[in-house]
């Protein structure tokens, strides 16, 4: 699927230079599906053993 002659698989330096590190902002890293504790998992065990 090409959306134009144009468009070729190399990325174009240029524009990777022109964007430069400064335009990133550091954000923080918040975990979007932590992991259930011991207590969580044994408690759906149980939910789902009634």
């Amino acid at each position: 699927l090409r959306f134009s002659a144009t468009m070729s698989d190399k990325p174009d330096m240029a524009e990777i230079e022109k964007f430069g590190k400064s335009k990133l902002k550091k954000t923080e890293t918040q975990e979007k599906n932590p992991l259930p504790s011991k207590e969580t998992i044994e408690q759906e065990k149980q939910a789902g053993e009634s």
